[in-house]
């Protein structure tokens, strides 16, 4: 039996859409009724940023790969239908931004995901 991780998503799967140089290939991991939670500095536990469906979380996504940085996937684990990865993020002038994410998977796209980011400042 094939679960949902193993239908579509898996480590390549998601470097390719990190590492790239847009936003696309990372957009098109998520299921079209996926909701991102977003906790950091600026929207903490108690009132965290949720982005609703792929379209909003393509605008945010649009807004970060437009950005001059690199993403590097540093690692991932993908167990059934839940999956968890460290992302690093470095601009030009060295300022870095690490993100931990937990996601939940279904037919091999992401549906929820809670991403808890911080960066140099």
């Amino acid at each position: 039996m094939t679960t949902s991780a193993e239908a579509g998503f898996g480590t390549d799967t998601l470097r390719r859409g990190i590492e790239a140089q847009t936003s696309a290939p990372m957009v098109s991991l998520y299921a079209d009724d996926a909701e991102l939670r977003i906790v950091d500095r600026n929207t903490q536990p108690s009132n965290p940023k949720v982005l609703h469906g792929r379209d909003e979380i393509a605008v945010m996504f649009d807004d970060v790969y437009s950005r001059d940085m690199t993403h590097r996937l540093e690692r991932c684990v993908v167990q059934g239908d839940h999956a968890a990865y460290s992302e690093s993020c470095v601009y030009p002038d060295g300022v870095r931004v690490l993100s931990e994410s937990m996601i939940s998977l279904r037919d091999g796209k992401i549906t929820e995901q809670t991403m808890i980011q911080a960066w140099d400042e």
